[in-house]
């Protein structure tokens, strides 16, 4: 059987013979991709029901189901990875209190919790209704989801609001927890000069912010044709602001870590040059241009005051290439930390395969489910409320292809 590290190969310098094999592979690439939409999915849901940005209200809740349906499948690279699913448990039920992955576990496992009862309680009214009208085997779907209680009288749903908002509080330092944690792994591994940064938790948490963003604002566009519904402008402006302030504080950030690392010139920071202009020179080429352009569109259409069918165009195609960007800058933390050799002498150069447990095909696989999910749970939980604001103007978007 064909090992799954067989293509990595030697490239320049010296390395150590069990450097040949590369533990994390493509699997360990999108499980920080995947939370750090769970996190930005959410932050964008929490705009309104915490911070009450009425702009928010049209994609707060299907923003909420997105962050819940990736929340599913975050840990499912890790399953695949670890080959034994069943023993992910071990580090729950017989933990190591110093490790990371046992805290993970508990974090994420909380954190869906909650995703789930605020989606109850932000739904419940849904619920209800369509428990009533609903018949066959939908009817008493719905009768079970009520868990019983069919209270839609103003008073309960007053409380089913302010519980949803407690929740959604208690679930923006839970996010940030469970994202930071990722960044805190790669950040906290002194072995690897290319991850032992104190600014990678930040790094991870904020571009998971901005790839959540990006992620919304595609679907929305997507979601917002197919149901032939108009697109609220302040929705897309407030989601241009977000995305904006987003890209701009990450390229500072990884700009100052990667001045930090040349200035203070360590030993191997020849080598760390080499492994940007040589393994990882088309990832971080993509990375920077992508977040370029987004930096580049993001401040032409508020300079400019953008609004309409130039507003919802640009602004899809910088989410898109926000999402892009933020997979690059994965692949290159990832992939590119363990490219360069523990010499620090040395380079590889990793070249993935495209069938077997942990590859392409398998990535490709795992990164379509939440997407389906999300179409499955909006057809049981509609989340659109296309009741507009009047002072929300909205454009047509089938008048904008």
């Amino acid at each position: 059987m064909e090992s799954v590290f067989s293509h990595v190969t030697p490239h320049i310098g010296f390395i150590y013979p069990n450097e040949s094999d590369m533990a994390w592979t493509q699997l360990i690439v999108i499980y920080p991709y995947i939370t750090g939409l769970v996190a930005g999915a959410f932050v964008v849901s929490s705009l309104h029901h915490v911070f009450n940005i009425k702009s928010f209200a049209p994609i707060s809740r299907f923003a909420l189901l997105t962050a819940l349906c990736f929340m599913v499948f975050a840990p499912s690279p890790l399953l695949f990875h670890l080959g034994q699913p069943t023993r992910a448990f071990n580090a729950v039920i017989t933990p190591h209190w110093t490790s990371a992955m046992a805290a993970f576990g508990y974090i994420a496992g909380f954190y869906l919790c909650l995703l789930l009862l605020e989606t109850w309680f932000a739904f419940r009214a849904d619920i209800v209704a369509m428990s009533k009208v609903r018949t066959g085997i939908m009817g008493k779907v719905y009768g079970w989801l009520t868990l019983g209680s069919d209270d839609v009288t103003p008073r309960v749903l007053a409380i089913d609001h302010k519980i949803a908002r407690i929740l959604a509080m208690i679930g923006i330092p839970s996010a940030c927890g469970l994202h930071g944690y990722v960044g805190f792994v790669f950040g906290s591994l002194k072995t690897r000069e290319w991850w032992s940064s104190d600014l990678m938790p930040v790094i991870f948490l904020l571009s998971a912010v901005g790839s959540g963003v990006g992620l919304i604002i595609v679907l929305y566009v997507i979601v917002s044709k197919f149901r032939k519904a108009p697109i609220a402008d302040d929705t897309m402006r407030g989601l241009l602001y977000v995305l904006f302030t987003a890209i701009t504080v990450v390229m500072v950030i990884e700009g100052l870590e990667l001045l930090e690392i040349f200035y203070k010139g360590r030993e191997g920071v020849e080598t760390v040059r080499a492994l940007i202009t040589g393994p990882i020179w088309a990832g971080m080429s993509i990375q920077w241009a992508m977040s370029a352009f987004v930096l580049a569109v993001t401040s032409a259409l508020l300079v400019y005051d953008v609004h309409g069918k130039r507003l919802v165009t640009w602004l899809f195609l910088s989410g898109l290439a926000m999402m892009i960007g933020v997979l690059a800058m994965r692949w290159n933390v990832v992939i590119g930390g363990q490219e360069l050799s523990k010499t620090m002498k040395g380079l590889l150069t990793y070249y993935p395969e495209m069938f077997g447990r942990e590859s392409l095909f398998v990535v490709g696989i795992i990164s379509v489910c939440p997407y389906v999910t999300l179409w499955l749970v909006t057809k049981l939980l509609p989340p659109w409320n296309d009741k507009i604001e009047p002072e929300n103007r909205v454009y047509d978007v089938h008048k904008l292809a």
